[in-house]
């Protein structure tokens, strides 16, 4: 994360809808028992590209002013290849959908231009005691473009919202 700070200001800002594309290898830290990076490292990783959208956006310089929070409310992910020792790979991060509560993001993972791992993300923003709603967070970005249309993976996974 430390690093992820540190390299922002030498990247480019990044549009809301733009792709966060950023490159890994594994390390021994990330290795499970199989000796291939274990799954709960890969949600590690993908905080960093939602982290590098928030910095190159200006939304997380924006949310720290504020004293508001990022808050994860579901990972789904899908894993089709392992990741071993020292291999190169690409994290490609995107916002794809927002209603008036939930962002959902979608991280991709490729090793030697294949499809490792694949997940989708649903986010909000916080603020003490309650929600932020996703058109004021637009709202305070400037942002005035309408979502894109729904997945069906995101109409199926939202059939599972918790109950409040």
């Amino acid at each position: 994360m430390l690093i992820l700070f540190i390299k922002f200001r030498w990247k480019p800002p990044l549009d809301l809808m733009d792709k966060s594309i950023l490159k890994f290898y594994v390390l021994p830290n990330d290795l499970d028992i199989n000796m291939h990076m274990n799954n709960g490292r890969f949600n590690s990783i993908m905080d960093l590209g939602r982290a590098d959208i928030m910095l190159r956006t200006g939304l997380l310089q924006m949310i720290y002013k504020k004293k508001w929070f990022g808050v994860v409310g579901s990972i789904h992910t899908r894993f089709r290849r392992p990741l071993k020792l020292f291999q190169a790979y690409e994290l490609h991060s995107q916002i794809i959908y927002w209603d008036n509560k939930w962002t959902w993001v979608e991280h991709k993972m490729y090793s030697r231009k294949k499809l490792v791992s694949s997940a989708l993300v649903q986010t909000l923003i916080r603020r003490k005691g309650e929600n932020v709603p996703t058109p004021e967070l637009m709202k305070l970005m400037n942002y005035k473009h309408l979502s894109p249309e729904t997945t069906k993976e995101i109409k199926h996974l939202e059939k599972f919202e918790p109950l409040e």
